[in-house]
């Protein structure tokens, strides 16, 4: 009798490669929720530091780190001279762009990180980062690619929403009980 039939390469790799890209399939599935979490974090606080910049803060002290926080959501006077002299907000006056500009850095961060309105924050902040870049014209080219990395970040969250590890995902499934 002859000799029972070989498998083929592929007809031994094939179960394995499946049960490969299944294993894949779920690390990602359970990567995704801290990859958006990570996404909205690292632009949230280059807006609110940002923010900072642009007001009195305070600080304190935890595990060796300092932490600031703003002691007044009104700009200083060094901010409103850089909105005068330095950024050109196309269509406001310098005053009302410098108030505007220091509150969007300082309060929708906060919803961003939190994922609250996810994708409203993420258009009103991609639409902002926009005017900012427009706004500096001697923004050097790291400063340009720091932008676009953002904008990146901003419009996957746009597009995809806050993820899992948001009070959006929350309340929608709290509100689906």
């Amino acid at each position: 009798m002859a000799d029972s039939p070989r498998y083929s390469f592929w007809a031994k790799a094939v179960p394995l490669l499946c049960k490969a890209d299944a294993l894949f399939r779920k690390t990602a599935n359970f990567l995704t929720p801290v990859a958006d979490f990570l996404a909205r974090y690292w632009v949230a606080s280059a807006f609110f530091s940002s923010g900072l910049s642009k007001t009195t803060t305070g600080s304190f002290m935890l595990f060796g780190h300092a932490f600031n926080y703003p002691l007044s959501l009104l700009p200083t006077e060094s901010t409103f001279t850089l909105f005068q002299y330095e950024y050109q907000v196309p269509l406001l006056p310098s005053t009302l762009a410098a108030y505007m500009g220091t509150a969007v850095e300082l309060l929708l961060p906060v919803f961003l990180f939190l994922g609250l309105g996810g994708r409203y924050v993420a258009l009103a902040m991609f639409v902002f980062n926009i005017v900012a870049v427009i706004s500096y014209p001697d923004l050097m080219a790291a400063g340009l690619a720091e932008h676009q990395v953002w904008g990146l970040l901003l419009l996957i969250t746009m597009c995809h929403g806050p993820g899992k590890l948001s009070l959006d995902h929350l309340i929608s499934r709290f509100i689906r009980r």
